[in-house]
């Protein structure tokens, strides 16, 4: 009998980040969080508040000074930085703000890039429903100087999804898009969860972006405050505001 996969598709358990220097900084103080497989998380907080600094070190991108994370049963603390990138490769995706294609490379060849560099060859008929779930069949050939912003994103959010990995993790992925373009990406991603039962873990300063995931989790001073499922974008954008001038306490459950 095979043995079921974790429940959680990544957990981090007391993870401390300190960048060192003349002035030692506390980016993560001991965070105890997990994100259960095919959700969706938003990671809000103020500039400063290590909400980036966690979602590299939850997808092996940077290295926690202290504790340990858990991606699926596999744990990255003890894994050689050329394990590391092949773990990624295999296992997660990348959505960024900045869309980091291959200018020389057509749509199709960079949403294949990871794959080729990995080894694999994906199943033709995926790559095909890939590519037209996000609306670019009629793109495969440009290359991305051709491409609106909107749609450079979408050929990162298929270089992503291509691969089928069990976590996509995003940094401000519609940061610099408009409004429209920005709802489409987001239902993107959505989609994932919903129809492919990825997970995904979302940094972003936007709460209508926040208010597309499931659960809002929100840091202040490199520690969890919030942790709020479905709560909606009034509510969300309330809880940032009410961060500036309110003493700051790690939160102990989650809120309804």
């Amino acid at each position: 009998m095979s043995v079921p996969p974790p429940a959680d598709a990544v957990r981090l358990e007391r993870v401390g980040k300190t960048y060192r220097g003349d002035h030692s900084v506390t980016a993560l103080a001991a965070v105890d969080v997990s994100f259960p497989r095919g959700t969706m998380t938003a990671v809000m907080g103020p500039s400063g508040s290590g909400k980036s600094t966690l979602l590299h070190c939850a997808a092996g991108l940077d290295r926690p000074t202290s504790g340990r994370v858990m991606i699926g049963d596999t744990d990255l603390s003890s894994m050689s930085e050329k394990r590391l990138t092949e773990m990624r490769r295999e296992r997660v995706g990348f959505v960024f703000q900045a869309f980091n294609l291959v200018g020389a490379l057509t749509v199709e060849e960079n949403i294949l890039l990871p794959s080729r560099l990995s080894g694999r060859r994906p199943d033709p008929a995926w790559v095909g429903e890939v590519i037209a779930r996000v609306g670019l069949d009629h793109r495969r050939g440009h290359r991305p100087a051709e491409l609106s912003g909107g749609q450079q994103q979408r050929v990162a959010i298929a270089r992503a999804l291509v691969g089928r990995p069990e976590v996509i993790f995003c940094d401000e992925p519609t940061g610099a898009l408009d409004t429209r373009t920005a709802a489409g990406v987001l239902a993107l991603l959505r989609s994932a969860v919903d129809q492919a039962g990825q997970t995904v873990i979302m940094v972003t300063h936007d709460p209508v972006a926040a208010s597309y995931a499931g659960r809002v989790m929100v840091l202040a001073d490199g520690r969890i405050v919030r942790d709020m499922p479905q709560p909606g974008v009034q509510r969300i954008a309330e809880q940032l505001a009410m961060l500036d001038g309110r003493p700051r306490q790690p939160a102990t459950s989650r809120e309804g």
